[in-house]
């Protein structure tokens, strides 16, 4: 029998809007503090991450490498640019991700699939897929026990997300600054970790919002 482990996708943006931004090197140090979290697991991990912007709108940097082989981001290897093919991107990023699975002997597939959607602006660039034609895919993906999460520098994530059929509770949005992409990448981080070693049914970013809201409350902060 084979290894039945989890398999992480992500699909990640890069557009130009976070080159004009003083903290774009959270960005990459967030994807570190996940891709740490995650070698850690007691649990075989692969994962597969794509970048994209309008200049390549669909760039493999890694096709589901197993995770303790992963480098982290840096500077030079993150480059933010260009505009947002969204939709293209995620719509590419699941059916490769189909093809890979059908290609796998069932009792090799990963038990687990966490699809994870990252971005710091909204779609304005696709011309191979819709907005109906991803959300067609994203809610057959979920019936079939996929956890796809919608991870946005936007605060308008939630609808967003809905947007493309993903749930209110497994999207995610915060401002454009350290502490936001601090959030963003540690709630990530520690839910997809839990999910993944059968500590929770799903993924849900609820009692982190509501934690990070009352903690912003609490110091009379702007939300972030």
């Amino acid at each position: 029998m084979g290894d039945r482990h989890e398999g992480n996708a992500l699909v990640g943006g890069r557009p130009d809007l976070v080159v004009r931004h003083p903290q774009q090197g959270a960005e990459w140090k967030g994807f570190n503090s996940f891709l740490a979290e995650h070698k850690r697991l007691p649990t075989q991990v692969t994962l597969t991450l794509v970048q994209f912007d309008s200049q390549d709108p669909y760039e493999v940097v890694h096709a589901y490498a197993p995770i303790v082989a992963v480098p982290e981001l840096t500077e030079e290897t993150f480059v933010p640019r260009a505009s947002t093919p969204l939709f293209d991107a995620i719509g590419r990023g699941i059916v490769d991700l189909d093809t890979r699975l059908r290609s796998m002997p069932v009792d090799q597939r990963p038990a687990r699939i966490i699809f994870v959607i990252v971005t710091d602006g909204q779609e304005n660039s696709s011309h191979e897929f819709t907005g109906a034609q991803v959300r067609s895919m994203v809610t057959e993906r979920r019936a079939a026990g996929w956890q796809i999460v919608f991870l946005s520098a936007d605060e308008g994530a939630i609808a967003s997300g809905e947007s493309v059929g993903i749930r209110a509770e497994q999207s995610m949005g915060v401002l454009k600054t350290a502490r936001g992409s601090s959030r963003l990448w540690s709630t990530v981080a520690r839910e997809s970790a839990k999910y993944s070693v059968c500590m929770a049914q799903e993924m849900n970013f609820d009692q982190a919002k509501a934690d990070y809201a009352r903690e912003d409350a609490e110091r009379g902060n702007t939300p972030q």
